[in-house]
């Protein structure tokens, strides 16, 4: 039986325990679960979402910030499986610190973030802008025939924070950023209009905080600017607000169009709405949920004089929302992989940008192979860690390395990646192999996000004498389930000699998220570095991966 034969299985043995309890529904019911998204929408790190409609098909955009290829486009067509298609961008490329620099910086919780998509006259268009000073945060619009791409630079200007493409219907091009600043853009998109700035509306003497995240609409003759807000005061929740006018230059007047709760964590604001063929509206706002990042929420808007009103009937995040249709295959952004395709899948993306002589899919037909391209201290400096999302309520990730061409000093493993990683590392020193399961926090520095320090706390360690041909099976559990205001956010780590049998390793750890560091939810990273000579690699067989209900 082969290798990714017996990890899948044994994967799905160790799931299925979890899950007995919650397969009992009658069979009457069954069509009614099946039609039904439960929220979270998308349970996984996808923050900052824009979407919009083309015909009978759905686009999403998010923030991966320092993972590349970056920008992802989704695409579903009831709202409930999503896939991802595509990226705005293979890599950037003006800086150093896109390489994980060890003297430059990196680009940790920066890079991409708040993309704005829309579709007009045949044409997809995006506007990003880099988290950054300076000449890396000018801005980027793309534009591409299809949402897959491929995607092209149309033109780079100043930056513009958190901002929203708008097409009017007389074709006039704009960008509203900030807090409700705006410009003209040429129509070629080649650049602003000078003397268009606009402050459109000015913030009210209560609104001290976070006002920003803007997206705008047209409805009905009238323009729709939906931003979060957030005032750091007691009482006062963060929450989902409109400002609308009937001309794009103003009057604008303002509503709140969500306060709410919801899952046993905070209140939820971001994102914005889009409607469906048959003419429904649905609204789509990110929560913060702990450890596995910023997940994504989906919800009827209903339009009550003239506002775009979030939520069920008392304004409230549904627990469930019917799905648009029935039938669509299932489909997810997280994704187990055999490696046997000669191209790596959509579902997957580097931290920062990868050497590409480094890898392959090609070198041994059906493994992944990482090579090690440079010495580095640790893995936050470490090119080429691969990397996918972390999912609730509960996840099971698991590979099985080939280990037979590490060399001395080789590091290799799975992570539960973040700026506080718990880590699986095996260590290659002499002809010794040792499996260490470690916590590891990194500090950086506020400016250029150069890795000053890395902490490392080593919980437990197996020397690996009884290795068959040089293969080590290794296995994340991760749990995002609510408990008292906030996620279970713990890992459980694991090792296997043949891929049946599985032992845990160290303690469960507490997987946090930090808005200061990486500013991202969880990830799956697979990883080698050399801490002494370049040139080993190991194989990957598999990522066996199960969602756990």
């Amino acid at each position: 039986m082969k290798t990714r034969t017996l990890l899948s299985i044994a994967l799905m043995l160790c799931a299925s325990t979890n899950m007995q309890a919650q397969n009992h529904a009658a069979s009457k019911h069954e069509n009614i679960v099946t039609n039904m998204i439960d929220n979270p929408m998308l349970w996984a790190d996808v923050p900052d979402p824009d979407i919009i409609r083309v015909g009978d098909t759905f686009y999403l955009v998010s923030t991966t910030m320092h993972l590349m290829p970056g920008a992802p486009i989704m695409k579903s067509k009831d709202l409930k499986n999503w896939e991802t298609v595509g990226y705005i961008f293979d890599k950037l490329t003006d800086s150093p610190k896109y390489d994980l620099s060890p003297t430059e910086g990196t680009v940790y919780g920066r890079g991409q973030w708040a993309t704005s998509l829309k579709y007009h006259k045949g044409k997809f268009y995006a506007l990003l802008a880099p988290n950054e000073r300076g000449a890396m945060g000018d801005t980027y619009i793309f534009t591409a025939d299809k949402a897959e791409g491929p995607w092209k630079i149309v033109s780079r200007m100043r930056h513009f924070h958190d901002c929203s493409l708008f097409f009017d219907d007389d074709d006039r091009v704009y960008v509203v950023y900030g807090t409700g600043e705006m410009m003209e853009l040429k129509q070629d998109l080649s650049d602003v209009i000078e003397g268009t700035h606009r402050q459109i509306f000015k913030r009210e003497a209560d609104e001290t905080g976070l006002l920003e995240g803007s997206r705008m609409i047209k409805h009905n003759g009238k323009y729709y600017l939906l931003m979060i807000s957030h005032v750091y005061a007691p009482g006062r929740h963060r929450r989902e607000v409109c400002y609308r006018a009937d001309n794009i230059q103003g009057p604008y007047e303002k509503a709140t169009i969500l306060q709410s709760e919801f899952g046993g964590f905070s209140y939820e604001a971001q994102g914005t709405i889009v409607d469906t063929q048959d003419g429904d509206w649905y609204g789509v706002i990110f929560q913060d949920r702990g450890g596995v990042g910023r997940v994504l929420t989906l919800m009827p808007c209903r339009w009550i004089d003239g506002w775009p009103m979030l939520g069920d009937e008392e304004g409230r995040v549904p627990d469930r929302v019917r799905a648009l249709k029935n039938g669509e295959p299932e489909a997810s952004i997280v994704k187990a992989d055999d490696f046997s395709s000669d191209k790596l899948g959509l579902h997957w993306q580097w931290n920062h940008n990868p050497v590409d002589k480094a890898w392959s899919l090609t070198e041994r037909p059906g493994y992944l192979r990482l090579k090690t391209s440079r010495v580095v201290p640790n893995l936050y400096l470490a090119p080429n860690t691969l990397t996918q999302r972390m999912e609730g309520p509960q996840c099971s990730g698991a590979i099985v390395m080939d280990l037979s061409k590490m060399k001395d000093g080789d590091c290799a493993g799975l992570s539960a990646f973040n700026s506080d990683s718990g880590t699986l590392t095996v260590k290659k020193n002499g002809k010794k192999y040792t499996l260490e399961m470690s916590e590891t926090k990194v500090t950086l520095s506020p400016r250029e996000k150069k890795v000053e320090k890395v902490e490392e706390k080593v919980v437990a360690t197996v020397a690996l004498q009884q290795l068959q041909q040089k293969k080590l099976w290794l296995r994340i559990d991760a749990d995002f389930r609510p408990q008292g205001g906030q996620g279970i956010d713990t890992a459980k780590f694991y090792y296997s000699l043949d891929g049946q049998e599985w032992q845990q390793i160290g303690s469960d750890y507490r997987l946090k998220f930090d808005w200061q560091r990486f500013f991202m939810g969880s990830k799956f990273g697979i990883f080698n570095y050399a801490t002494k000579k370049a040139g080993g690699y190991v194989d990957i067989d598999e990522f066996a991966y199960h969602k756990i209900q």
